[in-house]
C-alpha cells in the first residue's frame, strides 16, 4: 500500500510541474487598444458630468459624444480579432492539461504493469532470503540494512549466512554463522555450515576450530554425514590414514544409496587404501600426535632418538618422493609439536616446491601456516 501511495504523490507532483506553465499562460493578455477604450468611456463620462453641470452646450456636447463614439467603435472593432484568439487559446490549453492529467498517469502505470512486477507477494525477510528469485544482491543489501538496524536478530543471521557462502563471502558467512550460533542456539546445520566455511576459508583445511564445531555438531545429531565427511578428511590431512580409512567407511555404510557425497567418499576410500601398506588397518609408522604422546612416557634419551628417528624417516621419504600432501602436513605438525619451528618452515617452503600456491594443495598449505604461525617464505599475504 505504501508503495502505491508514493506512487500517486510523484505522479501528482510531475503533473503540476507540467501544467503551471500551461495555467500561467491561460490567462488572457491586454490588447494593445485597451487601454483607448478605456479613455473613452472616460471621455464619455466626463462629458456627461460637463453637460449637467452646464458647463458646455447641448449642441457641442452632442458633436462631442459623436465624436467620442466614432472612436470608441474604432477601438472595439480593431481589439475584436485579438479577442477572438483567446477562445482558441484557451481550449489548447485546456485540451493540454487534460492530456497530461490522463495520460500521464496511464503511462506510467502501463510502464510498471510491462517491466515491473505487481504480482509478487509482500514476504517476510527470510522467506524472501530463502526465495531471492534474480534479485539476490537487493536482498542481501535489504537483508544488512534489516540485521543493521536489528543485530540482535539470530534467524536473520542463520538465513544470511549460507547466501554469503552461495555469492562467495567466505569471511561475511563465517561472521554470520557466529553470529548465529551466539544468537539462535547450536544446531548440527548452523554447526557443520559454520565448519565448512572455516574450512574454505583456510583453503581446505579441516582447522582445529572447524574440527570443534564438527564435534559439537555430531554430539547433537550422530547421524550428520556433512560432519562425519569433514572430520574423516581431518584425520587424513593429519596423516591418520587408518582413523580416516576407518570414519571413510563407516559413512559410506552409513550413507542411504545415491547420496550425492559418496562419490567423493569412495574416492577418499580407494586413496587411502593404495596409500596404506596393507588393509589390516595398521597404520604406517609415521610420526603423529599420539606417537610423540606416547613418547612421553620414555626416559629423555630415549624419547628424543625415537621421535627424531620417526621425523627423520618421514622427511627422508618425502625427499624421495615429494608429491605426498599428507606427508608433509604430518612432517610439518611433528616440527611444530617438537618445538623446532625453523625445520618446521623448512619443511613446509620444500612442500610448497612439490605443491605450489597457486594450486589446491598449495592453499593447503599456506592455510595450514596460517593456523601454526609459520613463515611460509613470502607465500602469505
Amino acid at each position: 500500500m505504501l508503495f502505491w501511495i508514493l506512487v500517486a504523490v510523484l505522479t501528482a507532483a510531475v503533473a503540476i510541474v507540467l501544467l503551471l506553465p500551461l495555467m500561467r499562460a491561460a490567462a488572457p493578455l491586454p490588447s494593445a487598444h485597451s487601454h483607448d477604450i478605456e479613455v473613452y468611456r472616460d471621455q464619455l463620462d466626463e462629458l456627461a458630468r460637463d453637460r449637467e453641470a452646464e458647463l458646455i452646450s447641448e449642441e457641442d456636447a452632442e458633436l462631442a459624444r459623436a465624436e467620442i463614439a466614432r472612436r470608441l467603435l474604432a477601438a472595439s472593432a480593431a481589439d475584436d480579432p485579438a479577442r477572438r484568439g483567446v477562445p482558441e487559446r484557451l481550449f489548447s490549453n485546456r485540451m493540454a492539461q487534460l492530456f497530461i492529467l490522463l495520460c500521464l498517469p496511464v503511462v506510467g502505470l502501463g510502464l510498471y504493469l510491462t517491466t515491473g512486477s505487481p504480482g509478487v507477494p509482500a514476504q517476510p525477510l527470510a522467506e524472501r532470503l530463502a526465495h531471492p528469485g534474480e534479485d539476490i544482491n537487493i536482498l542481501i543489501a535489504k537483508a544488512e540494512n534489516h540485521l543493521a538496524l536489528n543485530p540482535d536478530d539470530g534467524a536473520g543471521w542463520d538465513v544470511l549466512a549460507p547466501i554469503y557462502m552461495r555469492n562467495g563471502r567466505v569471511d561475511d558467512a563465517v561472521a554470520a554463522y557466529d553470529r548465529a550460533i551466539r544468537l539462535a542456539g547450536a544446531t548440527p546445520a548452523r554447526l557443520g555450515g559454520y565448519a565448512e566455511a572455516l574450512i574454505v576459508q583456510s583453503g581446505g583445511l579441516v582447522t582445529a576450530e572447524a574440527q570443534d564445531a564438527l564435534k559439537r555438531a555430531l554430539a547433537l545429531d550422530p547421524d550428520d554425514p556433512r560432519s562425519e565427511f569433514y572430520l574423516a578428511l581431518g584425520l587424513k590431512q593429519e596423516g591418520k590414514n587408518a582413523a580416516a580409512l576407518a570414519a571413510f567407511r563407516k559413512l559410506a555404510g552409513t550413507s542411504p544409496a545415491g547420496a550425492p557425497w559418496l562419490p567423493l567418499v569412495n574416492q577418499h576410500i580407494a586413496e587411502l587404501s593404495n596409500a596404506m601398506p596393507g588393509d589390516d588397518g595398521a597404520a604406517p609408522r609415521d610420526p603423529g600426535s599420539e606417537d610423540i604422546a606416547a613418547a612421553e612416557e620414555m626416559n629423555a634419551g630415549d624419547r628424543q632418538a625415537m621421535i627424531r628417528s620417526m621425523v627423520n624417516g618421514l622427511a627422508a621419504r618425502l625427499k624421495e618422493n615429494p608429491a605426498n600432501l599428507a606427508g608433509w602436513v604430518r612432517l610439518v605438525r611433528s616440527y611444530v609439536v617438537l618445538d623446532q619451528r625453523d625445520e618446521a618452515e623448512d619443511a613446509l617452503r620444500e612442500g610448497l616446491k612439490a605443491f605450489p600456491a597457486a594450486g589446491d594443495e598449495g592453499k593447503q598449505l599456506l592455510a595450514l601456516a596460517r593456523e601454526l604461525g609459520l613463515d611460509a617464505g613470502g607465500e602469505l599475504e
